[in-house]
């Protein structure tokens, strides 16, 4: 099994986020481990937020589940009418059509990692319950209008 170095690999850190929806995202990057083995079943991205950065817009996937795993510092995992710390070894689980939005928000002053992992599929939507916006593997981001 060859070894991944991700500081080897491609940091990305744009969003295709409609503005002002892109601002909350800023201190965001990422390199895909999936792509850097050149795995095609699932992707996986090791996330660094930067203090006072999020990991997404509130969101949920119509037809993609999701793994979180905590690697380094603190996040607050937002929930629909929830809130709770993940620490390093901390996991969360997403299922694919459940309306509950979620997101990562980095409230300490230490950067903080993660892996995310799920299927990119091609019928997949993302739903944005708190913003006006709507993403589609056909349209990309759009307004919910």
């Amino acid at each position: 099994m060859p070894r991944i170095d991700p500081a080897s690999h491609p940091r990305i850190s744009a969003t295709g986020y409609l503005p002002p929806h892109d601002q909350a995202v800023q201190g965001r990057s990422r390199v895909s481990i999936s792509a850097a083995g050149g795995l095609t079943a699932f992707g996986a991205n090791l996330v660094t937020l930067q203090p006072g950065a999020w990991s997404s817009q509130r969101h949920w996937h119509s037809a993609e589940d999701e793994l979180v795993v905590m690697l380094g510092g603190s996040l607050v995992l937002v929930e629909e009418g929830a809130e709770t710390v993940l620490a390093p070894g901390d996991m969360a689980t997403f299922k694919a059509g459940v309306a509950n939005g979620h997101h990562l928000q980095n409230r300490s002053d230490q950067v903080a990692t993660f892996l995310a992992i799920g299927p990119d599929l091609p019928d997949d939507e993302c739903h944005y319950p708190d913003v006006d916006m709507h993403w589609n593997a056909v349209r990309g981001f759009s307004r919910k209008e």
